[in-house]
């Protein structure tokens, strides 16, 4: 299952036809947001202790009997449903069953449902905190910044299964702070160290049934939502409510065969109401182990993504992993540089915020610029969002930008398994610039983008240990050295690998995409999988050597001919006849004029670069495209005929003309989804080296 977020585009009231704007449906649909977060915040506040906790995680009711999977069910089975208040009119019906903010108000049962929903899965979500909380607490070390082997075997005892160690970095520094301020007193558990959770303000319709909410899909690009919502903030009877009529559009991700589910209704900062849909489409059994031929990617800071295509060759103890060499790359240097920005930006607008603040704060309210500085806060805030909504989508965009050119090339490739790194073990260190670019990247929305559209092309998503796969060479398992450059081997840095055992020279993520592909081809047998979430996990390493494929040998021209006259019919007795030639016979090329190819595997790929007339020449392993300007236009985008001499335009037009050259050049854009993007193109290797292929691959073809 997955979720699409779409918005209204029309909204009618069912009861008189009359439609309305975009405004009236903003707010009325805050008043019902409202209403379901003061009835969560009240249910959340009242089961905030550890007693509570403790009921709910034994997962059975008084009798005995296993809790119901729906959060309300559960609630109302222990008896946690919010009260109505004394004054809020009642009646037989489960339609006049009220609860609100104040006194009088009155919603329906439905409202509440979705209240103790949101609420269940709150205080469900709290109890896998509380359970690492615990065991931290448990085996409270005498140095928590470095405990010993038999303190981590006594903690990993007791913490849940699947708990990164980036999740007992955080918990072990959230009891530390609470320690120093307590004066060395430990927590009693989760409900002293942590403030009841903050409760957003949506609307989970999933938990309301047909007499609050409907949901049904009109055609390929647009569903119809029918749902009852309040006509003001506190509705004091049945007629304060009313049916609302609204249509959806849909986006392109939802195909038309995909099963909608009820929506989540949430009211962004923006004016607008996000409508989050679930939807889902059958999807083919992926098997867990069992693949021959997979593709694994390293994380970077600036080339976000680095692959390395690997093929199981070999069986039991003698297996190994082949490579053909190439590297796969998703270079978002630039989108990185302006998201660090973007993020400077957010910061010093933050600064200035709190200065103001702080300012009118010490002035107070009698001061005649103490509204000023209120003011000038308030500008501040609403830029700050401005800027932290532009940081939220380019991330967004940019992680499924990426996920989605790394499926491509695994489907192009004929891989049936992505390998990549534990995310969770990564942790940003070094310096603040550093620090900032890697916690604000966003490697969980590209796993989980690459795990959907993986499933929808049948290719399994598994992560592998993160440790040591840049330490280790690829080839010889031994020790790597990191430089600046291929050049400047005598110094230190991080963006180039050599090893000194066996000479490997290569890119320092490539080596680790080869070395990661390297342990999930070779451990598959270790994979695990979470029932609740589906992630696949390989958590013991299996190490091996990774070696590039050589190509087969040249044939001679005796070998050839000999298998030719072995096809060629027998032929009949008598003198041999040679008929009139009708040409000369064109010259043996001499040794200067044949290619001389080495059999060793190169570090590009196979396809040329091609230059063709009118392009710019690149070096190999990039493609250029030549311009291809639309039917029926003259120019490049005014209609004007484009001038047999450039030189003669006057400057302006010159270098507009150079930049719309330029434009429909590259095309990236339509490739990644940017225009300063730079990724590998997706060609598909030869049929020899796929799942059931040899160790070789055909000669790189020479340049047009």
């Amino acid at each position: 299952m997955a979720t699409a977020t779409c918005t209204a585009f029309r909204a009618v009231v069912e009861e008189n036809g009359l439609p309305i704007g975009q405004r009236v449906l903003y707010e009325r649909v805050g008043f019902l947001a409202a209403l379901c977060r003061d009835l969560t915040t009240r249910l959340v506040a009242a089961r905030w202790d550890e007693t509570s906790l403790d009921v709910l995680a034994a997962g059975v009711d008084e009798r005995g009997q296993a809790l119901p999977s729906k959060g309300w069910m559960a609630l109302r089975r222990l008896g946690w449903n919010t009260p109505a208040p004394a004054s809020a009119s009642t009646s037989a019906s489960a339609e006049c069953a009220g609860a609100g903010r104040t006194a009088g108000v009155y919603v329906s049962d439905r409202v509440r449902r979705a209240g103790e929903e949101q609420a269940a899965r709150m205080l469900r979500l709290a109890l896998h905190r509380r359970a690492v909380v615990m065991a931290l607490l448990a085996t409270w070390p005498a140095d928590p910044s470095r405990r010993t082997r038999a303190e981590w075997a006594a903690l990993r005892a007791l913490l849940p299964a699947g708990v990164s160690g980036a999740e007992i970095r955080n918990r072990t520094r959230q009891i530390r702070d609470f320690v120093c301020t307590h004066q060395g007193r430990l927590p009693a558990g989760l409900c002293e160290l942590e403030e009841p959770p903050a409760v957003a303000a949506l609307v989970l319709l999933a938990a309301m049934d047909r007499q609050q909410a409907t949901l049904e899909r009109l055609d390929a690009a647009s569903a119809r939502l029918r749902v009852k919502l309040p006509l003001c903030a506190a509705p004091v009877s049945g007629r304060d409510w009313a049916w609302h009529v609204i249509d959806l559009r849909l986006p392109v991700t939802v195909e038309l065969d995909a099963v909608l589910h009820a929506p989540t209704l949430r009211p962004t900062p923006t004016g607008r109401i996000a409508v989050d849909l679930p939807h889902s489409r059958p999807a083919v059994a992926i098997k867990a182990s069992g693949h021959s031929v997979g593709i694994g990617f390293d994380w970077g800071v600036n080339t976000l993504l680095t692959g390395a295509v690997g093929r199981l060759a070999g069986r039991d103890g003698t297996a190994r992993v082949v490579t053909d060499g190439r590297a796969l790359i998703f270079d978002a240097t630039a989108i990185s540089g302006k998201l660090h920005r973007l993020r400077t930006h957010r910061e010093h607008l933050a600064a200035k915020r709190d200065h103001y603040l702080a300012l009118a704060a010490a002035l107070g309210a009698p001061h005649r610029a103490w509204g000023l500085l209120l003011h000038r806060a308030a500008v501040l805030e609403r830029e700050h969002e401005r800027v932290c909504a532009r940081i939220r989508h380019l991330n967004d965009t940019l992680a499924w930008s990426a996920a989605r050119w790394a499926v491509d090339q695994a489907a192009a490739l004929g891989a049936s398994v992505i390998y990549l790194e534990d995310l969770t073990t990564l942790q940003a260190r070094g310096r603040r610039q550093g620090n900032a670019r890697l916690s604000g990247q966003v490697r969980g929305t590209v796993a989980e983008a690459m795990r959907h559209l993986a499933a929808k092309a049948g290719i399994a998503v598994v992560t592998v240990p993160a440790r040591g796969t840049s330490a280790l060479c690829p080839r010889c398992l031994a020790t790597l050295g990191h430089h600046p450059a291929p050049d400047r081997l005598g110094e230190r840095g991080w963006k180039w690998a050599h090893c000194t055992g066996c000479g490997l020279s290569l890119d320092r993520d490539l080596a680790a995409a080869r070395r990661i592909v390297s342990r999930g081809l070779l451990g598959q047998a270790h994979t695990s999988t979470e029932r609740a979430t589906g992630i696949r996990t390989i958590r013991t390493p299996v190490e091996g050597t990774v070696t590039c494929v050589r190509r087969p040998k040249k044939t001679t021209r005796r070998l050839r001919r000999a298998r030719h006259a072995a096809t060629l019919p027998a032929r009949p007795p008598g003198p041999k006849t040679t008929p009139s030639k009708a040409r000369p016979t064109p010259a043996r090329p001499t040794p200067a004029r044949r290619s001389q190819t080495s059999r060793r595997m190169p570090d590009v790929r196979t396809v040329p670069a091609t230059t063709p007339t009118g392009a710019v020449k690149r070096p190999a392993g990039h493609d250029t495209q030549t311009p291809t300007p639309s039917p029926g236009r003259q120019g490049p985008r005014h209609g004007v005929p484009l001038p047999s001499r450039p030189e003669e335009l006057p400057p302006a037009n010159r270098r507009r003309l150079s930049r719309e050259t330029c434009r429909q050049r590259t095309h990236a854009a339509e490739r990644t989804g940017f225009h300063h993007v730079h990724a590998t193109e997706v060609h598909p290797l030869t049929p020899r080296f796929g799942p059931h292929g040899s160790n070789t691959r055909p000669r790189r073809a020479r340049k047009a």
